[in-house]
């Protein structure tokens, strides 16, 4: 069989398979050189792997049809939706082919009456939330980038509203996926709740493209609270901070948003957002959504309780333009981050979850472990569910420094683990904590093995993340 030409050194493709995606999909097939780049690096510090060509497809039956095509070859297949992910999970470690869904970006039904809808894959979230807001409904999961409804699916995503909703596991009804041999299924039906069968639908949600494309999502959906209100307050230190979330938590107080920020992370995204009129110290960062006499109250709960751990004043933000401008900030962390980089340095994102009770714990011995290495990481987390993230600014070409970085790094995993939590909260495993997976979850992971082998048995779908075969 002759083989294509390969530009970038990666696994060169059969002119065959070349040939069935030109035939299948015109100009959207390429082996561009600039797209493929854009395709085999993420938003991360880890090196780029490009694939040896990318191609974009538009339907459920196109995608079929792409993995079919790979399925024959051998060829590998890395799903790609807006490629935010921070684990190295569209790295084409292995060459072949990045699938990119992003332009399945329509909105297949909304159910009012229901409170439900199915979107293809490419949809966004801010995308979904745009085309609900004259129903009264919106989707909650947030995890902060305008990532894609199939690739939050895959990673199991959660984020900043977490506390409150859930993440992607309760908040999915149902997949249609395909699979390695380019069969296509339906996981579920729209029903709130089943007896029927194996529960396909969490086997996919969570297994980033190792077992299937996700190309349709079926997802719960909230109505607009009357009344939103949004707060910030400091501290006088970190621990202060978590034991208000801590307490809060335990009363059962309905908070929408718990987002605790160190003073190093509070002053990158004040700098980067223009947030002026702000304490730099360790913050919170709340939001409580409900009815207008019931968002008063949680407010004053939570005040009280803050207040008892030596808050400082409550900076309230009620107008929905300052309620975006102080969460776009809140968002643009991983972005204010970068931007305090010197040249040369780059940046490790990384989290971990314990049971809230260890979070004031685990952030303390991670931050006196950071302080004693001299390097500079802000810790930024969703302290509602004990999940936390750390940003690790470092030149990861310098030998020292990088494994000064990993070690800090390890030892946080371990901390954690130790703690019986875990070692991803929400960025998932990839290609960057597999062997943290060996260790968190141990003979459990040969049973992965088996589902892997199972439904994929020539590792085509995303080799190389989650999982060593």
């Amino acid at each position: 069989m002759s083989l294509a030409v390969d530009n970038n050194g990666a696994q060169p493709l059969p002119e065959s398979l070349i040939a069935t995606l030109t035939e299948l999909l015109g100009e959207r097939f390429t082996m561009s050189n600039s797209v493929r780049e854009h395709h085999g690096k993420g938003e991360a510090y880890h090196t780029a792997a490009l694939p040896d060509g990318v191609a974009y497809g538009n339907s459920t039956d196109e995608v079929s049809a792409i993995v079919k095509a790979c399925a024959a070859h051998g060829t590998p297949v890395i799903p790609y939706g807006t490629g935010t992910a921070l684990e190295g999970h569209t790295l084409a470690l292995r060459g072949g082919i990045s699938l990119d869904v992003s332009g399945m970006d329509q909105v297949i039904r909304v159910s009012p009456e229901d409170m439900d809808c199915t979107v293809q894959a490419g949809v966004t979230r801010n995308q979904l939330n745009e085309y609900l807001r004259d129903t009264g409904l919106f989707f909650p999961v947030d995890p902060g980038a305008d990532a894609s409804l199939g690739g939050m699916s895959a990673t199991r995503a959660s984020g900043t509203t977490t506390v409150r909703y859930g993440a992607m596991r309760e908040n999915v009804l149902a997949l249609t996926v395909v699979l390695a041999d380019g069969r296509v299924i339906q996981t579920a039906r729209r029903a709130r709740k089943s007896s029927a069968g194996y529960d396909l639908t969490r086997l996919f949600v969570g297994s980033e493209g190792t077992l299937g494309v996700i190309t349709e999502v079926t997802l719960r959906l909230f109505g607009i609270p009357e009344a939103t209100q949004a707060a910030v307050c400091s501290f006088p230190d970190l621990e202060s901070a978590v034991n208000t979330v801590i307490t809060v938590v335990q009363c059962g107080i309905p908070i929408a948003r718990c987002e605790l920020l160190d003073k190093t992370g509070m002053k990158m995204i004040c700098d980067y957002g223009k947030l002026d009129d702000y304490t730099i110290g360790d913050t919170l960062f709340m939001e409580f959504h409900g009815s207008e006499a019931g968002v008063t109250e949680q407010a004053a709960q939570v005040q009280a309780i803050a207040a008892d751990y030596g808050a400082g004043d409550f900076k309230w933000a009620s107008k929905p333009e300052d309620r975006t401008k102080l969460w776009e900030a809140r968002h643009n962390g991983h972005y204010a981050i970068l931007a305090t980089a010197k040249p040369g340095q780059n940046v490790m994102a990384t989290d971990v979850c314990v049971p809230v009770s260890r979070l004031a714990e685990c952030i303390l011995a991670t931050k006196e472990d950071l302080e004693q290495s001299g390097l500079v990481s802000p810790f930024v987390g969703h302290a509602g569910d004990g999940n936390f993230h750390m940003s690790i600014i470092a030149n990861y070409d310098d030998e020292a420094e990088n494994k000064l970085a990993h070690d800090i790094h390890d030892r946080l995993v371990h901390r954690a683990q130790d703690m019986e939590g875990t070692c991803t909260g929400e960025h998932g495993i990839g290609s960057g904590k597999i062997d943290y997976l060996e260790e968190e979850l141990g003979g459990a992971v040969d049973v992965m093995r088996a589902v892997k082998r199972a439904l994929d048995p020539d590792n085509i779908m995303n080799p190389g993340k989650i999982l060593r075969l």
